[in-house]
């Protein structure tokens, strides 16, 4: 793993975003459900909700079925599952991630919503935007926008055992050939 550049410190981007977010949900007429896509942007949602107090509780969205690679990739022995506390069918929906690359987790993830219901609206938020995208997908909230080589993903880490609570982390890792 690659020492991580000072612009991508996880805990900065994280206020941004906070900051974001809490703007733009001070800016619709009625709040947004929610919805983390597993695993980082699950993490962001859960500490979203608390930081934020919001009222509506948050749910979590899984993309593992609606992959355009699950033929290949196949079910993860550990994946998680989509759990939605309350309707999104006509209710506007907030979609949380931690790194938007090429689109197509994004993409499945809105698909897999779909399966409870339509949502009135999907807006997304995400801690990078790193571009590179493959599908026409792009995020209305964004903490920060990176290139980084297609070499290299950029992986969240979380640390529940912060005496502060929880904290988040970058990393930089090498793609494999």
């Amino acid at each position: 793993m690659n020492p991580t550049p000072p612009a991508l410190d996880a805990e900065a981007l994280y206020a941004i975003l906070r900051q974001k977010v809490q703007a733009h949900l001070a800016a619709l007429p009625a709040e947004p459900v929610l919805v983390g896509i597993y695993s980082g942007g699950a993490w962001l949602a859960q500490r979203l909700h608390a930081d934020l107090a919001l009222q509506q509780p948050y749910g979590v969205v899984s993309s593992t079925f609606h992959r355009d690679d699950f033929a290949t990739r196949g079910l993860h022995p550990s994946a998680n599952r989509t759990e939605l506390p309350v309707s999104i069918a006509d209710q506007p929906v907030l979609l949380i991630d931690d790194v938007l690359n090429t689109g197509r987790t994004t993409r499945a993830a809105i698909n897999e919503l779909f399966d409870f219901g339509r949502p009135a609206r999907i807006d997304l938020a995400v801690l990078v935007d790193r571009g590179g995208r493959e599908l026409p997908i792009c995020a209305q909230l964004a903490a920060a926008v990176v290139e980084l080589p297609a070499t290299q993903t950029l992986a969240l880490s979380r640390d529940e055992d912060a005496a502060d609570g929880i904290r988040f982390t970058f990393g930089l890792v090498e793609k494999s050939a």
